[in-house]
């Protein structure tokens, strides 16, 4: 059968972006930036998902992963959803109920709050609910959906694929907050499950390596390829700068402060200030480092695509081998405490001067060049 003449190569639409054409035509804000306050997004009614949502496109992504605010109104639910890109969720504010329904019709319901983070199992059937008859819930959604629209062209196919994925579901208590504790080495442990009810409140490991009696840990939601970490730095302290491919969006879960980012040859630094309901997103390969200014330990979120399980990109594999906590005298990307211009510390030391908060850096860093001059 004769398919007729090829269209001329002047028809076809060059460097062609699919997601962005599917996010404009949404209808819904679009919200571009270092870093955004998903608290203060303006939302409006989105059909597609059947909440306000807006689109979070920060200066830092890659094309991986794209950030969704939605809010649910006081009583209100979403439309019935599933799809193929992956999803994490992070909520931001209020209270609710998700409802995942497997694929043998059994249903999984578990109660979010503030600072509770879950995932869906790809292409599970599932609908949100605020649990509030006065108050709206606003939550952030971290999801593959600009790599999937990008590589299958097709709103049909992404929300209409009939396909199960049962491995996903991972355990029955999975959806409960429980989960497995999978030990490797500081920096690699991980804990597997679907839902962790307060990411405040979990408890992260200890990884001295990436600076000042920091903890952290991995989680492994959903089984997807969407990685999550959470870090933490105690009062009075700092971690060491570092940097990393781009896409890492990352979010303030408790305390105070702020990131400085820079290029290697930069003379200033480009600030950005936190607290809880912000998302920034380091730059391609731009150092950056995390400052906590409150009076308690200050702890964030960070969600990127690949995890150490499924790496997916060779780039992610490569780094997670080396150790992302490397020198980088050494070959690698971490900034010692040491070597770092001096100008971090005298300006942290200001800081937390003005929030009446006490170095405890002194047991890593030098501090006596310093004082006097925040003194004077």
């Amino acid at each position: 059968m004769d398919a007729g003449p090829m269209p001329s190569a002047r028809a076809l639409p060059k460097l062609a972006n699919p997601y962005l054409e599917w996010a404009h035509a949404q209808d819904v804000p679009i919200v571009e930036d270092f870093g955004i306050d998903i608290r203060k997004v303006p939302v409006a009614p989105w059909a597609r998902y059947g909440m306000n949502g807006a689109l979070c496109h920060l200066k830092g992504r890659d094309d991986f992963i794209s950030i969704f605010a939605f809010e649910l109104p006081p009583g209100g639910k979403s439309a019935p959803l599933r799809h193929i890109y992956e999803e994490v969720i992070y909520v931001i504010s209020g209270y609710g109920t998700t409802t995942v329904t497997t694929t043998d019709g059994r249903r999984h319901s578990f109660e979010w709050g503030p600072k509770s983070l879950f995932s869906i199992p790809l292409n599970a059937e599932h609908q949100h609910f605020n649990g509030s008859g006065r108050e709206p819930a606003r939550f952030a959604s971290a999801n593959n959906m600009v790599f999937t629209m990008n590589r299958f062209r097709s709103e049909a196919l992404i929300f209409g694929c009939p396909i199960d994925f049962k491995e996903r579901f991972g355990r029955e208590n999975y959806f409960t907050g429980e989960g497995e504790f999978i030990g490797i080495r500081p920096g690699r442990h991980q804990w597997e499950t679907n839902f962790v009810p307060d990411l405040s409140a979990f408890e992260l490991k200890a990884w001295d390596a990436r600076g000042a009696g920091g903890s952290m840990l991995r989680f492994m939601l959903a089984d997807s390829t969407i990685g999550a970490h959470s870090s933490e730095m105690p009062v009075g302290t700092y971690k060491k700068g570092h940097r990393h491919f781009d896409g890492v969006c990352v979010f303030a879960v408790t305390g105070l402060g702020y990131s400085l980012l820079w290029h290697e040859r930069d003379k200033e630094f480009t600030r950005v200030d936190w607290e809880h309901g912000c998302v920034y997103c380091p730059p391609d390969s731009m150092f950056h480092q995390h400052f906590n200014i409150a009076n308690h330990p200050s702890r964030y979120l960070a969600l990127q695509i690949g995890t150490v399980r499924y790496p997916l990109l060779q780039m992610k594999r490569e780094i997670w081998d080396v150790g992302v906590d490397k020198d980088v005298k050494q070959g690698g990307a971490q900034i010692e405490y040491g070597d770092q211009d001096p100008r971090v510390h005298e300006m942290w030391l200001a800081e937390i001067a003005r929030h009446g908060v006490t170095s405890r850096m002194g047991e890593f860093i030098d501090e006596t060049p310093f004082l006097g001059k925040v003194a004077s």
